[in-house]
């Protein structure tokens, strides 16, 4: 029985000792257009994020995260349309049901046509995506408290 326990007790350590001496992932290669994308929302260049990623989905539609920050863009812009926002959001999500992002922005859009309700269900799906609470979380119960408190205060 102590040499059970024993071993039980040292098993973490042997398997962190084999995950070391593993070989190096490969790096994953870095994506143009998110980079380029990135770097316009950096500067709060919304049009020119909108313009790359518009080139990123004629060239790859299926990409959920290019859809995710088109949308992103769109919606921090002046005078966002939030038909086509909402269409991208939708369509990252078809793609990538569990793609948390996309939850949380499409949460914000919701709240900025005051549909609460809509925000929350977005919320309650990423609480069952994120098994420790998450960034995504985090941010949009954030913002929905914000909306709430706002609400009540008119």
């Amino acid at each position: 029985m102590k040499r059970f326990m024993l071993a039980i007790l040292l098993l973490p350590g042997v398997v962190l000792a084999a995950a070391d001496s593993s070989p190096a992932m490969p790096e994953v290669p870095k994506d143009p257009v998110l980079e380029k994308a990135a770097a316009a929302t950096a500067r709060q260049d919304w049009t020119g994020a909108q313009s790359i990623l518009q080139d990123g989905l004629s060239r790859s539609p299926s990409n959920p995260e290019y859809h995710n920050l088109y949308a992103y863009s769109v919606r921090k812009g002046a005078n966002p349309d939030m038909n086509l926002v909402f269409k991208h959001y939708n369509e990252a999500l078809r793609i990538d049901p569990k793609h948390r992002a996309a939850h949380e922005y499409v949460g914000e859009a919701y709240l900025m046509v005051g549909n609460l309700p809509k925000a929350k269900e977005h919320l309650s799906v990423l609480d069952k995506l994120c098994f420790f609470p998450c960034a995504e979380f985090s941010d949009l119960k954030k913002a929905i408290a914000d909306y709430e408190g706002k609400v009540v205060k008119q």
